[in-house]
């Protein structure tokens, strides 16, 4: 293919016209993502009772999802670079809208642990080839993109949440608002599906169905694995933190995390701009230093209000680096791409899966606030790693 003539103001044109046509079909796959996560949190205590577990079934019932998503993502990579991205955003989408109305309305732990881990899978493949075509999407435009991409998954939570609970207060019941929104996934996707990159297509392009992550690869893995469990510990532990160690009356314990995804959200919308001004390397370290100092920060002062201005900074630090993380992984020469990003995605998720069982044996060994500071500890290990990263 000829180089383009940056310097033709009319091949500029053209060229931001096509990208133009892939960027809004990208922030629907994102956008997506963050709705079909909405609709599943408020299901997680109907499963509970339908399949009539206790707390520790229900711990092990949700480890089917992290495990259809693991499963689902190093092979999702390799199918995408020999199949193209379309049929597999397709099948992940499928499973997704099969798999949210039989945990809405099934009974019964068979069906709906199949149904959870169909849904995993599903979400896990998704993730994966999104953020694939995120990559190849933001290297066309020659510019930082990745931030904004992850934002409008952060705005799909926001939004499916909402939109979930006005159906479920209408009285709707369950059933019927899980299908509407899969009907607003359904309709998505296939406004979506025209700018959806083919990608290259061959017999053994694909490589391998999963492959070790080495090198550079490893270290943008692990440090996604970092961010993720800080994010982690703002969901799982921030209301149990503002409750027994502040005091704060649980009717308003949700505070720590709202603080925590309004500046994740708004720091991902604002990211591209940022990234471009401060550059990715500077991203990563000064994000690191300020979710650390937010987590110090609502731990040394015994105070709920310095919790939630805590909580408030993780978000606007961790905000904006795993997008600088996984563009990262498409730069780098050490493995394919269509391997490096499922491998960066796996290991980000073994930190939401593996981070609240971490911090809840240290919280019992050494106390809370002893776990969020180990989890602020690694933060500025992300952030001296930073330092070196070619990204």
């Amino acid at each position: 293919m000829p180089a383009l003539d940056l310097t033709d103001p009319a091949t500029v044109a053209q060229a931001d016209d096509r990208g133009a046509q892939q960027r809004l079909p990208t922030r629907l796959l994102f956008l997506i993502v963050g709705i079909a996560n909405a609709t599943w949190a408020p299901l997680v205590p109907l499963v509970k009772d339908r399949a009539g577990l206790d707390e520790a079934g229900l711990g092990l019932l949700l480890l089917t999802f992290g495990i259809g998503s693991l499963l689902a993502m190093p092979s999702a990579g390799a199918a995408a670079a020999r199949l193209g991205f379309r049929p597999v955003l397709l099948a992940g989408t499928l499973a997704l809208g099969l798999a949210l109305p039989v945990l809405a309305l099934g009974s019964g732990l068979v069906p709906l642990t199949l149904a959870l881990l169909l849904f995993g899978a599903g979400m896990g493949a998704v993730d994966c080839v999104m953020n694939l075509q995120a990559v190849a999407v933001e290297r066309a435009a020659g510019r930082p993109m990745m931030s904004g991409f992850h934002g409008l998954y952060s705005l799909g939570c926001i939004l499916g949440a909402l939109i979930a609970s006005l159906l479920l207060a209408a009285g709707l019941g369950a059933g019927g608002s899980v299908l509407l929104l899969v009907a607003g996934i359904a309709a998505l996707f296939a406004a979506a599906w025209p700018g959806i990159l083919r990608a290259e297509r061959g017999g053994g392009s694909g490589g391998p169905a999963f492959a070790l992550p080495r090198g550079p690869v490893l270290v943008l893995g692990l440090l996604c694995c970092v961010v993720f469990l800080a994010e982690g510990s703002a969901l799982d532990w921030s209301a149990v933190f503002l409750i027994q160690w502040r005091g704060l009356d649980p009717a308003w314990a949700a505070l720590g995390y709202a603080a925590f995804s309004v500046t994740m959200t708004a720091g991902r919308l604002g990211g591209d701009a940022i990234v471009a001004r401060l550059g990715r390397r500077r991203v990563v370290v000064l994000g690191g230093l300020l979710a650390a100092a937010g987590l110090a920060f609502s731990v040394g002062v015994p105070a709920w209000e310095a919790a939630l201005v805590g909580y408030a900074l993780v978000g606007a630090g961790c905000a904006n680096i795993v997008p600088v993380l996984f563009t990262a992984a498409g730069r780098q020469s050490a493995m394919p791409e269509s391997a490096a990003v499922p491998a960066v995605t796996t290991l980000g998720y073994a930190g939401v899966l593996a981070g609240p069982a971490l911090i809840g044996f240290v919280a019992q060994a050494l106390g809370l606030p002893a776990a969020l500071l180990l989890v602020a500890a690694l933060l500025l290990g992300v952030a001296a790693t930073g330092r070196s990263l070619r990204v």
